[in-house]
């Protein structure tokens, strides 16, 4: 069996790196948003939102542009097929990050004035935003990766980054899911694709050389 790879730090060198931090929401990461009133266990997601407060501000030191993602729902913005899906498992609308509600704003480390802000009605950051080619025509090749959820919107993402000719990269400490062992498995699934895993620090340690 192979090693892993270890993190070289002209693999994720600014000029060529971006890091992705993927919805950070109230109604994903806050006390009083959908997820933790539902009664999702938040423990995991509150260790990693302090990484990625330590990983984003390690990000605008080295000045690796850092772009924030968010999940934002409305009724009208279904698509015919999106409405069956959700009456099929009894949910007829859109309940979480609704278009104009507190829940759909950002916690912290919330993105600064210049920083780039991508809306999605998708799993993937990618469909519909336009980011693979932003990203692409300012040299961007590399793409670390943190935020929420492990097994939906960030493996969602790793997976259409792969397809759009991006090296991959997860910030393991930085991600989070509601449960440990769907967390672990998109990892691990992600790992044996390609992606490179490695804590938060070692991107920091990386940018620092």
């Amino acid at each position: 069996m192979s090693e892993k790879p270890r993190l070289r730090p002209e693999w994720v060198a600014p000029r060529r790196t971006a890091l992705l931090v993927i919805d950070l929401q109230v109604d994903f990461a806050a006390p009083e948003g959908v997820m933790a009133q539902s009664g999702a266990d938040m423990k995991q997601v509150e260790a990693a939102q302090a990484k990625i407060a330590e990983l984003v501000e390690a990000a605008r030191t080295a000045a690796v542009p850092c772009v924030f993602t968010r999940a934002v729902t409305a009724p009208e913005r279904q698509t015919p097929i999106e409405a069956e899906g959700r009456g099929r498992h009894g949910e007829p609308a859109p309940t979480i990050c609704l278009a104009g509600s507190h829940g759909a704003d950002f916690v912290e480390p919330r993105p600064r004035e210049g920083e780039l802000v991508i809306t999605k009605q998708r799993y993937s950051i990618f469909p519909g935003t336009g980011l693979a080619e932003t990203l692409k025509s300012r040299g961007v090749d590399t793409l670390i990766f943190c935020g929420l959820t492990t097994e939906c919107c960030v493996q969602s993402s790793a997976w259409d980054a792969f397809e759009r000719d991006f090296h991959v990269f997860i910030a393991a400490d930085a991600v989070a899911a509601y449960e440990p062992a769907l967390h672990q498995a998109a990892l691990r699934s992600l790992e044996l694709s390609g992606a490179i895993l490695a804590p938060a620090a070692a991107f920091a340690v990386s940018w620092k050389h």
